[in-house]
């Protein structure tokens, strides 16, 4: 609990934890459409090996972390940089050791750190059924199937969660986050169908 009071009030001195939760919902939103674009692919290829598909995916993941994480980093660490400087030129005064310095310290590996796991974590949920497949698990449908429904699924819920933080209707909010993907699944449908 004190690591997360020091988080909390990190967050809270430095004004980012609107930032942190956007960043949340942005790459995760991103995880779960390219998983949801790169299984569409695999269902119209009429791809059959498991391994590839989860290796494919498994590599755009991870890309996406990593991605996510470091260009989080460069970004925040040079603004949370520039806000110090500012601050310590108006209190003519170094204050690296302050709680501002140790925000501008931590609250980029923070911010990173959500941002890289947000579409890490997303995209290995959505992987699941092709995990429980290739283990020999029986599935109540085809792994790829199940996958989509899954990758739907977490889109929704993340336009719920948009439509809670902004004060609207949760429903509508998820309904149009949902429509994002359909038109995603259409257009992969329409050029890759032919």
């Amino acid at each position: 609990m004190i690591v997360l009071d020091q988080v909390k009030f990190l967050l809270r001195i430095t004004r980012t934890r609107d930032i942190v939760r956007r960043y949340f919902v942005v790459n995760g939103f991103d995880g779960a459409l390219t998983m949801l674009g790169l299984i569409v692919g695999f269902l119209i290829s009429a791809s059959e090996n498991l391994s590839i598909m989860i290796n494919a995916c498994l590599g755009a993941a991870i890309a996406l972390g990593m991605s996510g994480m470091s260009s989080a980093y460069m970004s925040e660490a040079a603004e949370r940089k520039r806000a110090l400087d500012k601050l310590e030129e108006a209190m003519v005064s170094d204050l690296q050791e302050s709680s501002h310095g140790k925000a501008a310290h931590w609250v980029p590996l923070l911010v990173a750190l959500v941002n890289g796991s947000s579409p890490l974590l997303i995209s290995l949920l959505i992987l699941t059924p092709l995990w429980l497949a290739n283990a020999g698990i029986e599935l109540p449908l085809s792994p790829l199937h199940l996958a989509i429904i899954v990758a739907l699924l977490l889109i929704f819920l993340l336009g719920v969660f948009l439509g809670r933080i902004a004060g609207i209707s949760w429903l509508r909010s998820g309904i149009q986050t949902l429509l994002v993907a359909l038109v995603t699944v259409l257009l992969i449908y329409l050029i890759e169908g032919d």
